[in-house]
């Protein structure tokens, strides 16, 4: 490979795509809002209206993170970290609103052997296998 080629390699997201329903009626007002310049795309003010909602409810969702003792925001799992418990004869419980990843390199057994339960609210990325050995701990 020539020396000023470079491998493109995709970033993981930040993001996770949801789809939503909505009546004709309110997206042809999304759609003006758009139009009149308030918001640059549909996206944008889906976006907007629900960090509004989310700011508007900041307290409850605090006190929900806090009563459930779920860690806020990303929380990556490695093989050494679940190795690490093994070793410790503990078993993870993993509470998480945001991303919870499991390492690539983690087999279906080592997480078996090690994670109790998997409760998040957001978006677990795991291999499929991983997934799987675990689905009858996951909430």
């Amino acid at each position: 490979m020539p020396s000023n080629v470079h491998e493109i390699r995709q970033k993981p997201s930040d993001t996770e795509k949801i789809t939503i329903n909505l009546g004709f009626v309110d997206l042809g007002q999304v759609d003006l809002m758009v139009q009149e310049g308030f918001y640059s795309n549909r996206t944008d003010f889906i976006r907007t209206a629900i960090r509004n909602q989310l700011e508007r409810h900041a307290d409850v969702v605090k006190q929900s993170t806090a009563r459930k003792s779920l860690d806020l925001g990303l929380r990556h799992y490695s093989r050494e970290d679940l190795e690490a418990a093994r070793r410790a004869s503990e078993m993870l419980h993993i509470n998480v609103l945001g991303l919870a990843t499991i390492a690539q390199d983690v087999t279906p057994e080592l997480a078996r052997a090690t994670i109790a339960s998997v409760s998040v609210l957001g978006a677990l990325h795991a291999s499929p296998a991983v997934k799987s050995a675990l689905a009858d701990r996951t909430r």
